[in-house]
């Protein structure tokens, strides 16, 4: 089979027959232009957020966190959950740019740039929960493994510091591999540019780039080793986040399914908020013939294939609860389905299971209403997933004198609210001063940029 024949049975990637410099025009043409009303309008929105947010981080900063609704014996509750479901979204970015690209996906081209920020802010913002969680944040530094003053070292054995590790790892990565994409990108910006700050920025952000082969040769080198040691880290974060969890002894954690349920639930959720934003990005920045319904209809049957593992792991925590005999575990489980939080877990599973199985259906795949109101209910399902694992294993203790409900306060909502006005905020940022689809990768896409070899008629072969 010829190489264009390999792809001309699937939608096109980029569906109007732009040339290179009509590419150029449209993907630097928001970040050329001043923002519009509705990016202003977005902004203030996302920007009130965050000031709500560090309304509440000041009030917990100067009162403590007994301002949160934590009791015991849920000590962890909205900042555990919020830094999992942080941590979560950004598994997406690393997915589609590592992993799809080391299997020659060339669907990821539209999307991957955008996921890949979209990581960068996720894990910036999943951090600022474990260090507000200590109640002294001014101490953090303590949690690296350096020795200080006290001569006191760090618990090498705890799955906590693991976190520390792992996520500090992964941000690192990812930041350069997003780093190293975006040059090409900033040459092109920087060649366009008659604003003279802006092409000092843009010249040094793009490294003396001049679009030679050896530029491109090296290019290709560095990113595709980033690819490689990114992708053991879209598996190994998550998994480390989930030990958290496993290797203690409450009922309900205990389980060793939790490093590939946790890995499948943050692809999941991460998918979710990449398909959320981008639905409302290509409208707004009429980015249609960049980012297809052929992508988002792909990502949608990721979100289905993910979706039924969520489910599957979800049934396998209920059979090996019956199976172990253990009285503890099973009541945990019965707890979670028929407790005082029942409406929580059955959010959670219709919202993650039920739903998603309509990405079925091809016209629910390719429809945009449908779509964005069914990636929605994923983030909002994956949430409460998190909130399901940490509140209901907790607010049964083994006595039922330690027994007590969790009622968030109003600085725990404060601070829900606060993290999604720091994602958001960043991210709009990033739409207007970067391109949000990678240039370099569209143009290698576009139909016409490779080259086709096309058997002669009769056998006698050749290239066209």
């Amino acid at each position: 089979m010829s190489y264009d024949a390999t792809y001309t049975r699937e939608l096109p990637l980029v569906t109007s027959r732009a040339d290179f410099k009509e590419i150029d025009q449209v993907l630097a043409h928001p970040t050329e232009t001043k923002p519009t009303k509705g990016w202003w309008i977005a902004f203030g929105i996302s920007f009130t957020a965050l000031m709500i947010g560090a309304l509440a981080l000041t009030n917990t900063l100067y009162f403590g966190i007994g301002e949160w609704g934590n009791n015991q014996p849920v000590g962890w509750a909205f900042d555990i959950v919020n830094f999992v479901f942080w941590i979560g979204i950004g598994h997406a970015g690393t997915l589609i740019s590592a992993i799809l690209f080391l299997f020659r996906q060339r669907w990821r081209t539209g999307i991957a740039r955008f996921a890949e920020a979209m990581t960068i802010f996720a894990v910036m913002t999943a951090g600022i929960f474990p260090i507000i969680h200590t109640g002294r944040p001014w101490l953090a530094g303590y949690l690296l493994p350096l020795p200080n003053q006290n001569g006191v070292w760090v618990n090498f054995l705890s799955p906590l510091l693991w976190d520390v590790f792992a996520v500090s790892t992964y941000f690192t990565v990812s930041l350069l591999f997003w780093g190293i994409g975006l040059v090409p990108d900033f040459a092109v910006l920087r060649n366009r540019t008659t604003n003279k700050i802006k092409k000092t920025i843009y010249s040094v952000a793009s490294l003396g780039w001049t679009f030679s082969n050896r530029n491109w040769s090296n290019y290709e080198r560095a990113y595709l080793i980033l690819a490689g040691i990114s992708t053991p880290l879209v598996l190994s974060v998550h998994s480390i986040v989930s030990f958290d969890f496993a290797v203690s002894i409450i009922p309900g954690w205990h389980t060793t399914i939790f490093p590939p349920y946790f890995v499948a639930g943050a692809i999941f959720s991460g998918f979710g908020m990449v398909s959320t934003v981008l639905i409302i990005v290509r409208k707004v920045f009429d980015l249609e013939h960049i980012i297809t319904i052929n992508h988002l209809e792909k990502m949608n049957k990721i979100l289905l294939a993910t979706g039924m593992m969520v489910g599957y792991a979800y049934g396998m925590e209920f059979f090996i609860a019956w199976y172990s005999g253990n009285t503890f575990e099973q009541f945990a489980f019965i707890n979670r389905v028929f407790g005082p939080y029942a409406w929580a877990y059955w959010t959670m599973v219709s919202c993650n299971v039920f739903f998603p199985q309509l990405f079925w259906f091809k016209k629910v795949r390719t429809s945009i209403p449908i779509t964005m109101v069914l990636v929605i209910l994923v983030n909002v399902g994956m949430w409460f997933e998190r909130f399901v694992i940490v509140v209901t294993s907790l607010h049964r203790d083994f006595l039922p004198s330690s027994w007590a409900m969790y009622i968030p306060t109003i600085t725990d909502f404060g601070l829900l609210l606060g993290s999604f006005g720091f994602f958001f905020t960043f991210l709009l940022l990033f739409i207007k001063t970067m391109p949000l689809v990678s240039i370099a990768e569209i143009k290698a896409v576009v139909e016409g940029a490779q080259p086709s070899i096309h058997p002669e008629p009769h056998g006698e072969g050749g290239h066209k």
